[in-house]
């Protein structure tokens, strides 16, 4: 039985439709990013497993700002899944299918979007009863086009594409029946932080969102 907790997660993420994937420099730069991403109507963030300070910075994150949807990405061992789940991320993000890693995760109520690039992976996500799945890394694995040919053989599976999405092919993934959001990396590099480049980062942001209007 599918937790209700999960379907209201997937519903905020199809609402939204975008996700911004964020590789933390800093604690301070989360809670920095958590308010831009609020301000302009984005309360959503996937923080990447990439730099040390993430899981200080969801327990920051989520800390000061109710509203804000937490994924934990670049999740790739059950040690990070535990890790993530008692800090608060509210959904564990695999950049592949890990079979051990997702058992992990479905035996102890914990929602995971695990990766998929290929059909073969995407069958496993059903064999373990997941229907909504990462496509990453999405432009290097064949794009739209591979999406549209994967929707027609796995009709009741839901895609987020990642890696390569941006603003000029954002609208192409939206599209698609088959895709419930987009990860986005280009909204706020882990370099625009480091220089504290904020008005360019809140600025991406707000573009983003007015095209998705």
């Amino acid at each position: 039985m599918i937790d209700q907790r999960f379907t209201e997660i997937e519903a905020q993420l199809t609402n939204l439709q975008l996700v911004p994937v964020v590789s933390l420099p800093s604690v301070d730069a989360g809670l920095r990013l958590a308010e831009i991403l609020i301000r302009c109507g984005l309360p959503v963030a996937e923080i990447t497993f990439r730099t040390p300070c993430a899981a200080d910075a969801i327990i920051a994150m989520r800390k000061e700002f109710d509203e804000l949807l937490v994924l934990a990405g670049t999740v790739l061992t059950i040690d990070q899944v535990n890790i993530a789940h008692d800090v608060g991320a509210q959904c564990i993000v695999i950049p592949g299918f890990h079979e051990g890693v997702v058992d992990y995760c479905l035996a102890r109520n914990i929602m995971v979007c695990p990766g998929a690039a290929t059909p073969t992976e995407v069958l496993k996500c059903l064999t373990k009863g997941l229907q909504n799945v990462k496509f990453f890394p999405a432009e290097v694995a064949g794009g739209v086009g591979m999406l549209k040919a994967m929707a027609a053989v796995f009709s009741d599976t839901q895609f987020m594409p990642t890696g390569g999405i941006s603003p000029d092919n954002l609208g192409d993934y939206l599209a698609l029946d088959s895709v419930f959001c987009c990860g986005g990396s280009w909204l706020a590099p882990e370099a625009l932080m480091k220089e504290g480049n904020w008005s360019e980062i809140e600025a991406r942001v707000s573009s983003a969102v007015a095209l998705l209007k």
